[in-house]
């Protein structure tokens, strides 16, 4: 089969690789497509323990297929059956575990993370995620949806935390892909207004045509957080962005009773962010952040998807075949588009 596998930082190779075949318990995914994340592009450019040991490494965390050979036991699944992939797994026994968040387990371990994922013709889904429900029914969703169910369900952790209710005002700073995941969230919660900041105007604009309900702004400070919000500051904050200088911000912008939700991971070097900690304690801030995502939340976005209570189409803005995802890579290192997806 084709695979792009790195063999070590911006070494990313397609070539041909054996098919694996599933034993006991395993299954075969035809993938269907793959979307490129940040997380695929911190491991290309910042290496990874698996290819540093001498072990080229498929990427590709977030993707979709069709089941297409099973291994002895298998019962859940059929050749053919459509399906979206959640590509983390936990030890199965430790507390964070069995009360559903294996995802955050000391051991875990994810498909194109430190297991091989799916920017590859076929994926072997190993029998510890078959038999833990990680496969799930796409339904009438398509594959591109299926794909994009990974991050959302991320978005959908966050949202949670965040509490977002019907009236409230919700800024999200960054208006990528994973931002405007968290936008459509707060629409759909019933958020009266939805501030989108970003730099770039081309992501604005982007976030506008999605919905002209959007305000999008390239920056926000105090006085613009009072205008926007008619004097009551913003009920809940995501940064969806590696920014220090956003989470600081955060404080000043958040409405007493606020949430802030420290959404995106900060570089290495600048992880340690000054706060002004009486800001959280006079306005009774709730701050917060997320990673990943629970099969639980994994399976709930993905019934979004299914009912039509919302798109992930539209944030796809370009797709190729494996051949161009070095392209495709350089376009998603640069912040250029939304969504970059292979399509198999």
């Amino acid at each position: 089969m084709l695979a792009a596998r790195m063999h070590g930082i911006n070494d990313l190779r397609v070539e041909q690789v054996p098919t694996p075949t599933p034993g006991p318990g395993e299954v075969l995914v035809k993938v269907e497509a793959a979307a490129i994340c940040g997380t695929d592009v911190r491991i290309f450019t910042a290496g990874s323990p698996i290819v540093a040991a001498g072990q080229p490494l498929i990427l590709g965390h977030e993707f979709a297929g069709a089941v297409h050979t099973i291994g002895e036991g298998v019962t859940a699944y059929a050749p053919g059956d459509r399906v979206a992939v959640a590509p983390n797994m936990g030890c199965g026994f430790c507390d964070l575990c069995v009360s559903g968040n294996g995802q955050l387990c000391p051991d875990y371990r994810a498909l194109g993370v430190n297991l091989d994922g799916g920017f590859a013709e076929y994926a072997l889904i190993p029998a510890q995620a078959v038999g833990g429900g990680n496969l799930m029914p796409l339904g009438n969703s398509s594959f591109v949806e299926g794909a994009l169910n990974e991050p959302f369900s991320c978005a959908l952790n966050g949202f949670e935390r965040c509490a977002v209710q019907p009236g409230d005002f919700v800024l999200i700073v960054g208006a990528g892909a994973i931002g405007l995941m968290h936008a459509k969230l707060a629409k759909l919660a019933g958020a009266s207004r939805v501030v989108l900041c970003d730099l770039s105007e081309e992501r604005q604009a982007a976030a506008r045509a999605m919905d002209d309900a959007y305000i999008t702004v390239g920056a926000v400070d105090a006085n613009q957080a009072t205008a926007l919000t008619d004097g009551h500051l913003f009920d809940a904050i995501i940064t969806a962005c590696p920014s220090p200088a956003a989470q600081q911000a955060s404080l000043l912008l958040a409405a007493i009773n606020g949430r802030i939700c420290f959404f995106g991971g900060l570089p290495k070097g600048r992880e340690e962010v000054s706060l002004n900690t009486n800001i959280i304690h006079y306005k009774q801030l709730i701050v917060t952040g997320t990673t990943r995502a629970s099969l639980a939340q994994y399976r709930k976005t993905l019934r979004f998807i299914r009912e039509k209570a919302l798109s992930m189409e539209d944030l796809v803005t370009r797709r190729g075949p494996l051949a161009q995802i070095e392209e495709l890579f350089e376009l998603a290192r640069q912040a250029k588009g939304l969504k970059n997806l292979i399509e198999f």
